[in-house]
């Protein structure tokens, strides 16, 4: 039987300080968010696994992290982040990949001012180790972000690529140019994936489905059923709705779709993407 797994989720301890975007305005997750936290919403939604990404950009946070996948069943893998620019990307990238429980890696490109960032020559022996290792690049990127990331796509055809909540459009004003435009193009790579998970917190006040269902629709379309992983961006999606709310939401979105397979965005196709480093798949 397929896992159901939650591809993106998060946890924190505030107390750590290096979660630099994570401050009191935020109030509903501005607290500490850890396993035990998610576990009964998981069990409501039939959730077996989940992929657990980082929330701040320090090597120490990775770590943090795999100490809790390593003592968490449910934790099936994590996305964690290393410091691209150092010198010792490429150590750090080898000592990380030494623990199994670690299968991708994920640079904040979305908070990075120039959007051309990932595709700076220094980052070739990044990238080049990141796919060798047998790791994936979970892209967090924003519309204007994603010529470039085709671009990248196109050069490393062997580095599986995730992009992350659809590339944060612009739900709340409604726009889908040039998202949709760039995103349809970026699909044509056949290594990169999208997953399904943060549009509600892009949504803005008084979403509904119907707010959500002209862009879920265009991913569903562009990159079709074996390229689509249901995340619920959990605890960050506690500002825009609730674990189980975005579950059903989901759930009947694929239902909806004849050409849609629930168990392949459940589960089958983030265990193909990110498990089979590890062996789980």
């Amino acid at each position: 039987m397929i896992p159901r797994i939650d591809s993106h989720q998060h946890y924190w301890r505030i107390a750590r300080g290096d979660y630099g975007w994570l401050t009191p305005d935020l109030g509903p997750i501005y607290r500490d968010f850890l396993p035990d936290d998610l576990a009964p919403l998981a069990t409501e939604c039939g959730i077996d696994a989940t992929i657990l990404v980082q929330a701040a950009p320090t090597v120490a946070e990775t770590e943090f992290l795999l100490d809790i996948a390593v003592r968490t069943p449910s934790v099936a893998g994590v996305v964690g982040w290393v410091d691209f620019e150092a010198p010792e990307a490429i150590a750090d990238i080898a000592r990380l990949a030494k623990n199994p429980k670690l299968v991708g890696l994920r640079p904040m490109i979305h908070d990075i001012a120039d959007e051309r960032w990932m595709l700076r020559p220094i980052f070739d022996r990044v990238f080049r180790t990141i796919a060798a290792q047998g790791l994936v690049f979970d892209a967090l990127v924003r519309p204007p972000h994603l010529p470039h990331l085709d671009t990248l796509a196109t050069r490393y055809p062997e580095l599986s690529i995730v992009v992350d909540h659809g590339a944060k459009p612009l739900i709340a004003t409604g726009a889908r140019e040039p998202w949709a435009r760039d995103l349809s193009r970026l699909a044509m790579c056949a290594n990169v994936v999208c997953k399904l998970s943060g549009l509600a917190t892009e949504a803005g006040k008084n979403w509904n489905t119907a707010t959500l269902r002209p862009f879920m629709d265009l991913i569903a379309d562009i990159f079709g059923g074996k390229r689509l992983l249901f995340g619920s961006d959990w605890p960050v999606l506690n500002l825009a709705g609730s674990y189980r709310q975005w579950f059903d939401i989901v759930r009947d979105f694929v239902e909806s779709r004849a050409d849609l397979d629930a168990a392949a965005v459940f589960g089958g196709n983030a265990a193909r993407i990110y498990l089979a480093r590890s062996g789980k798949e």
